[in-house]
Order: structure tokens, then C-alpha cells, then sequence
């Protein structure tokens, strides 16, 4: 269609020129964000960690939650007063998490309330304590002590709400958030920490639901899970959970990649703890198989599906435990699964021929097969090996490179 006089889709584009007032607004904020910023520095090369320099850090990271020495400033605040006593895991050095970035709210609507995004740390003297609901919780601690690091904990958890809707992918947030329920390991009874720690998983499904695919969401859940897995809260598995978590999720979204990378990683520790033998096993890949078959047949573009499928066919392909979740069973059956897997890929030639995702998948497994069989690809694997290089050469000329390598190899196979 024609260019119509600079739009775009039908759309006349319009300027985004800021006027006069709207100029005067941003250098305004400017002037707040840098005086914020000179008073919190000013006040840290004091060593003063006083409310004040708590409060002063409230308005910053509203400003700017990426800055990571501010929420440093902010820990060292609550450990050099706000909270009733210094604990062993409270240095700011340990601050950073060891959780690493690499998707229906079901917690109690006090955790998810901006309110609690106090200026500073709350006084357990004058707060009341609100929607959480824990003066009637029967585990409710008894010391003043215990009473003031609740409380200070629930505000500190409350004030990152609004902070991770506003930016879900800061990593800044998440770690601190992280400190914060630490602490509640360190300083309050087993069962309310594990009560908090549980109402993280809330946490988690509602960022998910905004965002099924936000990895940082997906690292953080895995996280709390293994928290509430270990020994210091009392835990047991919750494998069997998250496996259903991961199976709702990609009924909500098929492309959903941590869903199935999560899936993934669940699977072997799945059939472990259900004691599963060499038949059910071979059930359960069965199932799978024909669930990601299935998908594939719906979307063979979607790498997320793909990645899967391979995660499947990999366990096929290895040996011990270290390798697959199904080392019972035999070469002969692990090649009958492969060469099965080939032909229902070979089907989806017929409806698509341009996706070159079903042509690495039928180079690669063709390839593993000849690999645990012990032998060189025959004259008409080498044929079809030579034509789907040739398609994914058409296809994806940015890699030629890996495809003329994998020429090379394959012409000496012939060899």
C-alpha cells in the first residue's frame, strides 16, 4: 500500500514535540531527582542510616528503582536500627541474592496494597496492623521485638508492589524483595515466616499474569519454591505442584518458554519422588511426546516448542541418569522413538515448507540416530541430509557458516 502523506497502517503520525510547560515538568523533576540523590549521598558519607536517610531513599526509588546503591543505602538503614536486632545473614555485603534473572493472586491483598509503601519504617507502637490479617493468625509471635520486624518486613514487602508493576523486570527490585523475606527467616518464628514466604507464590502467579513470559517472575518463583522446599522453613516437595503450575500455564499460552523450561527441569526429579519404574516412565514419555507433538502441529514456528521437543528426544539420546529420565530403556527402543519422532516431523513438510525450525529438527535427529546406532548416515539419509541443508541455507543465510561447516562434515561422512 502507498505511503499515505507519512502515515503508517492507515495512521496519520503525529509529532512529538513537548511544549513549553511540559519542558518546565521534566527539568522540575530533574531538580528533585539530583537535590533527592545529593542529600541520600551527603547523608551516607556521614554514616547516617536514620529514618530520615530510610525515607529519603523511599522517594529516590520511586524515581528511579534501577538504582541499585540506594536500595544498599536502604538495607543498611533497617540493619542499623529499624529492625530489633543485627542477624547473622544481615550484612550488606550478602545483600545481593543469590537469585539470578536468567510468568489469580492468591496472597493476602495486604501484601499486593501500595499503601504499605511507608515513608519510613513503620513504629510498632502506633501501627495497627490491617488487611494481613495477623492479629488473629494464631502463630502471631509474642515479643515486642518479633512484633516490630513483622511489621517492618510486611511494610518493606508492601512498598516493592507498586515498584515491580511500574518496572517487573527490574532485577534490583526482585533481589532486595529477596533480602527482605530472608530476614523473615532469620528473625520471625518458623510459621509465620513460612506464611509470607507462601504468600510469594501469589506474588508470582500475578506478575505472570501480566507477563506469562517474564523470566525474572519465573527465576523468582523458582526461588521461593526452593525456600519453601528447605529445612530452615520446614518444607517438603512442592514438585508435583509446580509440574501442574507449568501444565496451566502452557494451556494458557503454548509459547510460554520458561513454562516448558521449567517443565523440563521438574521431570526428573518428578519421577524420582513418584518412585516411577521403567514402565511408567516410558508412559510418561509417551504422554509428553504426544503433547508436544501436538503443539508443534499447531505452531511448528515456535522455538519455545521446539526446545521442548528436543529436551525429549536428548533423554532418548543419553544413557544414565545423568542424561535422561529413562535409562531403562533399550538402544533399539530409543531408536524406534527417534526414527517415530523423524516421520511425524517429515509430516509437517507437507504443510509447511518454509519454517526452517522442521528442518534442523530433521537434521539433527536423523544425525542422532546414526550416531547411537554406530554408523554413517546411508545413501538416503545423505540425500535428505544434503536437502534440508539446502533449505536451511535458503532459509537462514545469516548462519551459512554453521550450514557450510555441517556440509563439510556430512560430505566427509560420505567419504
Amino acid at each position: 500500500m502507498a505511503d499515505q502523506g507519512g502515515s503508517q497502517h492507515g495512521i496519520a503520525r503525529s509529532s512529538r514535540v513537548r511544549t513549553e510547560e511540559q519542558r518546565l515538568r521534566d527539568l522540575e523533576k530533574i531538580r528533585k531527582y539530583r537535590e533527592l540523590e545529593d542529600q541520600v549521598r551527603s547523608r551516607v558519607s556521614q554514616r547516617d542510616y536514620s529514618p530520615e536517610t530510610f525515607q529519603l531513599t523511599s522517594k529516590l526509588l520511586r524515581f528511579n528503582p534501577e538504582y541499585y546503591t540506594i536500595w544498599n543505602v536502604r538495607r543498611r538503614c533497617l540493619i542499623s536500627g529499624s529492625f530489633s536486632k543485627p542477624s547473622a545473614g544481615s550484612s550488606c555485603s550478602k545483600g545481593s541474592s543469590s537469585f539470578s534473572p536468567s510468568d489469580t493472586t492468591t496472597t493476602s491483598s495486604g501484601s499486593y496494597s501500595s499503601s504499605s509503601s511507608t515513608a519510613t519504617p513503620p513504629n510498632p507502637a502506633s501501627q495497627t496492623v490491617g488487611k494481613s490479617g495477623i492479629t488473629a493468625d494464631p502463630d502471631a509471635p509474642a515479643t515486642d521485638d518479633t512484633k516490630q520486624d513483622l511489621d517492618l518486613i510486611r511494610s518493606e514487602l508492601g512498598f516493592t508492589i507498586p515498584l515491580l508493576l511500574q518496572s517487573p523486570k527490574c532485577y534490583w527490585i526482585w533481589s532486595y524483595r529477596l533480602w527482605i523475606l530472608r530476614q523473615a527467616i532469620e528473625r520471625l518464628p518458623v510459621a509465620t515466616a513460612r506464611r509470607i514466604w507462601e504468600e510469594e507464590l501469589g506474588l508470582a502467579s500475578k506478575m505472570l499474569g501480566r507477563d506469562r513470559r517474564n523470566f525474572h517472575a519465573w527465576g523468582y518463583r523458582r526461588h521461593v519454591v526452593e525456600q519453601l522446599e528447605s529445612s530452615s522453613l520446614q518444607g517438603s516437595s512442592l514438585v508435583e505442584a509446580g509440574f501442574e503450575y507449568t501444565e496451566s500455564m502452557i494451556k494458557s499460552d503454548l509459547s510460554n518458554f520458561s513454562a516448558w523450561h521449567s517443565r523440563s527441569k521438574l521431570i526428573p526429579r518428578l519421577l524420582d519422588e513418584r518412585a516411577a519404574d521403567g514402565t511408567a516412565r516410558r508412559a510418561f514419555l509417551d504422554k509428553e511426546l504426544d503433547k508436544i507433538r501436538e503443539a508443534i502441529n499447531v505452531g511448528p514456528e515456535d522455538q519455545s516448542l521446539w526446545y521442548y521437543h528436543q529436551f525429549l528426544v536428548l533423554s532418548l539420546v543419553g544413557h544414565d541418569r545423568d542424561q535422561t529420565f529413562i535409562p531403562e530403556l533399550s538402544l533399539q527402543d530409543r531408536v524406534g522413538y527417534l526414527k517415530h519422532e523423524i516421520e511425524e516431523i517429515k509430516d509437517l513438510l507437507e504443510d509447511y515448507q518454509d519454517i526452517k525450525l522442521i528442518y534442523e529438527g530433521l537434521f539433527e535427529y536423523t544425525i542422532y540416530v546414526c550416531q547411537l546406532e554406530g554408523r554413517r548416515p546411508n545413501a538416503s539419509e545423505q540425500a535428505d541430509l544434503a536437502a534440508w541443508l539446502a533449505k536451511l541455507k535458503e532459509l537462514d543465510p545469516m548462519r551459512n557458516g554453521r550450514w557450510t561447516d555441517l556440509e563439510r562434515d556430512l560430505a566427509a561422512t560420505a567419504g
